[in-house]
C-alpha cells in the first residue's frame, strides 16, 4: 500500500500577511488595553463608582493593572524575543478578562457593550492561535 498517498500534506508555511496581521492585532490590543488600563487607574473613585456600579474600587484598579500588564505582555516578549512564549499567555489572559467583562455587561443588561468586548476577546484568541500554532516567535539565542 502506498503510504505517501495517505500522508497529510505539509501545512503551508505562514505567509508574511499572517505574521503582519498578528503584529497588527497585538499592537491594536495593546493600545486598547493601555488606554483602558490607564483610565481605570487614573479616573477619580467617584466617577469609577458611578460607571462601574457593583464593583469595588480595588477590583477596578486591579483590572486596570492586569490590562496594562497584558498590554506589555503582548508586545515586549515578542519584540525583544526574550521569553516570547509569554505573548500568547498574555493574549489568553486578556481573552479571559474579556469573557468576564462580557458576563458583567450582560448581568447589567448592557447587551450592546458585549459586542466590542467579545470582538477584543476574539482578537486576543487570534493572537493566541497565531503565536502558538502558526507563527510562534523563537527566543533569542
Amino acid at each position: 500500500m502506498n503510504t505517501s498517498a495517505l500522508a497529510r500534506p505539509a501545512a503551508p508555511e505562514p505567509t508574511g500577511r499572517l505574521r503582519n496581521g498578528l503584529w497588527i492585532a497585538q499592537v491594536v490590543l495593546a493600545l486598547v488595553f493601555v488606554v483602558t488600563g490607564v483610565l481605570k487607574l487614573t479616573i477619580s473613585p467617584a466617577d469609577l463608582a458611578r460607571s462601574s456600579a457593583g464593583l469595588s474600587l480595588g477590583l477596578i484598579r486591579f483590572i486596570g493593572i492586569a490590562e496594562l500588564a497584558g498590554a506589555l505582555g503582548l508586545i515586549l516578549p515578542a519584540a525583544t524575543r526574550i521569553l516570547p512564549a509569554l505573548t500568547p499567555v498574555a493574549a489568553a489572559a486578556l481573552a479571559l478578562v474579556m469573557v468576564l467583562a462580557a458576563f458583567f455587561h450582560v448581568s447589567r443588561g448592557e447587551f450592546l457593550s458585549v459586542i466590542p468586548v467579545l470582538a477584543l476577546g476574539a482578537l486576543a484568541l487570534f493572537v493566541v492561535w497565531g503565536r502558538t500554532v502558526r507563527v510562534p516567535i523563537s527566543a533569542r539565542t
